[in-house]
């Protein structure tokens, strides 16, 4: 007996034949995975963004998804060659799952709703993994950073370390703090004494000094400046400084702000007031 007449033997056992096509699946798979990862560096690649980080985001997130969506079609394709290879007659089961499929539709339609959500999430580029983003889900906020997103869920860690799982569809409102770039939003309260004038040359020259340090001038765009008197307190006044960051540094770049710009007032002697409560004690004459 030949070797291909032995090979033909094996082929006609239908658990050889089970296991071929197992295994044919997953050296698909593989090959697949490695096909949307390169295919997707190249078509972004021809529409890079000029922030390096951010086509690093998106490629991620779309790698994502295509390889979820792939893994399913080709499992599904399994199965079903599978049952098709034992003789299984699929049609009683088709008919049947034609009904059972309307029962579970009227119950799958939040999925379906959070499938359609994920697609536009993810072509609309509203938000990537390594993100850190605020998503209104059900009336409550959950913040953090994006660990994973698929076209049905997106999974949120927050700064204790808690992982928040939140259905795509049922997201109302997104909130992207770290797409393209963030900005240093700073109010700052000085007295009424303050000469206002110095005030803003003090935080300029603190913004300049920033953008002129070698740690910190590769996070920032531009330099933090006073914007505006933005409005009078019961005991200050109010003055809003702003400035342009690297996604996800502002609340660093304006950490450092604040420690600078306390040294900074206190050298100019322009004072940060605090509230005060004035008591003032009755006289002799309404005591009597």
């Amino acid at each position: 007996m030949s070797f291909i007449d032995v090979l033909e033997q094996l082929m006609s056992v239908k658990i050889v034949q089970v296991i071929l096509i197992v295994l044919i699946a997953i050296i698909m798979q593989i090959v697949t995975r490695v096909i949307i990862g390169y295919s997707v560096k190249r078509a972004l690649r021809r529409h890079s963004s000029s922030i390096e980080q951010e086509e690093r985001k998106r490629r991620d997130t779309l790698v994502g998804a295509f390889r979820t969506l792939s893994g399913t079609v080709i499992w599904v394709a399994v199965v079903i060659a599978v049952l098709t290879l034992l003789a299984v007659d699929l049609a009683p089961y088709l008919t049947s799952a034609g009904l059972l499929g309307i029962i579970i539709g009227f119950g799958a339609q939040n999925t379906i709703k959070d499938f359609l959500a994920g697609i536009f999430i993810i072509t609309e580029n509203q938000y990537r993994v390594g993100d850190i983003v605020r998503l209104n889900a059900g009336g409550q906020d959950v913040a953090g950073v994006v660990e994973d997103l698929t076209i049905r869920i997106t999974r949120l860690r927050d700064l204790d370390g808690n992982l928040h799982v939140v259905k795509n569809g049922s997201a109302e409102i997104a909130t992207n703090f770290s797409f393209r770039y963030a900005n240093v939003n700073v109010n700052l309260d000085v007295s009424y004494d303050a000469d206002i004038d110095l005030v803003e040359k003090v935080i300029n020259q603190v913004g300049q000094t920033m953008i002129e340090d070698e740690a910190l001038k590769v996070h920032i765009y531009e330099p933090i400046q006073f914007l505006r008197v933005d409005s009078f307190e019961s005991s200050s006044v109010r003055v809003k400084a702003l400035g342009k960051v690297e996604p996800a540094k502002q609340w660093d770049i304006s950490g450092e702000f604040l420690r600078r710009i306390k040294v900074a007032f206190k050298h100019n002697n322009i004072e940060i007031p605090f509230n005060r409560h004035i008591v003032q004690l009755p006289t002799e004459r309404s005591r009597a």
